[in-house]
């Protein structure tokens, strides 16, 4: 391999420019601010986790993780996502915080398979987690306060697809007992939203007309409250019942919120994380066919942990919001220019503190002799106005 050239970067990463900046801070401070107002705090974790606790824990395969290995010979991980660490925080500093736990983050995670397609091996997420609830309610609150921070972060046409683990599970132990592999096939056929290869599949399982049937009906099953009547109508599975109840219920509060108006429901959806037991959900912009936010249940994910409590939460996906999501236009404040002689530096700076105290942003310059020697001849004015088209906000001349 050539070596680099200075200005070159690895694949999949990038740089933020000012302007990309001054638009993720502001999406993290409007979002972070929004989530606060719901009780959640925030949390910082390392951005290095050792393989064996969080790496395993976080269900990203070992295809998708950046390994490293420390001085001691110890493989460590890039966090692939904020799950994991804070599982780990939860059933260590935080064992003794009285439940429920509401956390917040806003951090880089690193995807190796992500420099595929194009996309980014590393890049922003912003979320919460709700630690100790395992209540309809907590479901819908996450789910609620997803809207709201989507909306906080500039998103002003987007949809939220609810499904749950458990129906499609109950589903297939229903109509395939014991054919572990083949329910795998189908999962995995749903999970990569290839539908038309999730038929293949059925007609090659040698299946009878109904059980046909009724796999087939899972496609139908997106839409609004009456996707739930229909479900039931395919299975009578104890756990796709019981499943398909607490969508129900979930739906009920979320009602309540004024917020079922964004949601829809979506059994086909399975959550792309294998530690999701329950409802999951992902939420879509208008502007963009991927998702812009996803999350879920996660009830079994602190048991390796050694703490075993429930636990839902979602992310906002950033990074896509970022660069794909039109949102609010942002004017940034242009700066006020404070010019002075030699003679006149103390008055200057004086003039530049006071400014910025009062919360605007001030650029200081010396005047030079050569600036002195163009003033002159061409007048202050002119020479002022040169320099406001230069992008400054106004122009503080001491000499």
């Amino acid at each position: 391999m050539s070596k680099p050239k200075g200005f070159e970067k690895p694949s999949g990463v990038r740089d933020y420019l000012p302007h990309a900046v001054t638009k993720l801070r502001r999406i993290e401070r409007e979002v972070l601010a929004c989530m606060d107002c719901w009780g959640y705090r925030q949390i910082m974790t390392p951005t290095m986790e050792y393989y064996d606790t969080v790496g395993v824990a976080s269900s990203t395969s070992d295809q998708k993780l950046f390994k490293l290995l420390n001085k001691h010979g110890t493989t460590m991980v890039l966090r692939s996502d904020l799950t994991a660490p804070i599982a780990r925080v939860m059933s260590s500093l935080l064992k003794d915080e009285p439940l429920p736990v509401r956390l917040s983050y806003h951090a880089n995670v690193f995807r190796a398979i992500e420099e595929e397609a194009g996309r980014e091996a590393e890049f922003f997420q912003t979320g919460v987690e709700l630690v100790g609830d395992d209540t309809p309610e907590a479901d819908a609150e996450v789910i609620a306060l997803a809207i709201e921070s989507l909306k906080a972060a500039g998103v002003e046409k987007f949809k939220i697809a609810m499904g749950h683990m458990g129906f499609l599970n109950g589903l297939l132990q229903e109509v395939l007992p014991e054919r572990t592999e083949d329910q795998e096939s189908l999962k995995q056929d749903l999970l990569n939203r290839d539908y038309v290869g999730y038929r293949n599949t059925i007609a090659g399982l040698k299946l009878t007309e109904e059980q046909q049937n009724r796999l087939e009906e899972v496609l139908k099953l997106r839409g609004g409250r009456e996707v739930a009547g229909q479900a039931l109508d395919i299975s009578s599975n104890e756990l796709a019942r019981a499943s398909i109840e607490h969508l129900c219920r979930v739906w009920e509060v979320l009602e309540a919120y004024d917020a079922a108006k964004h949601v829809l429901f979506d059994l086909t959806m399975l959550g792309d994380f294998s530690y999701y037991t329950g409802m999951t959900f992902e939420g879509y912009a208008a502007e963009l066919g991927s998702p812009v936010a996803s999350g879920g249940r996660y009830d079994k994910l602190l048991q390796q942990f050694g703490r075993a409590i429930p636990a839902t939460g979602f992310a906002l996906k950033t990074t896509r919001i970022l660069d794909g999501v039109q949102g609010e236009e942002i004017t940034e404040e242009l700066p006020v220019l404070i010019r002075y002689t030699a003679a006149y530096r103390k008055a200057g700076l004086a003039k530049a503190s006071e400014l910025r105290a009062e919360g605007r942003t001030v650029i200081t310059s010396l005047i030079s002799d050569t600036d002195e020697a163009v003033a002159r001849v061409e007048g202050e004015a002119a020479v002022s106005g040169s320099m406001l088209h230069r992008g400054y906000q106004e122009i503080i001349t001491f000499q």
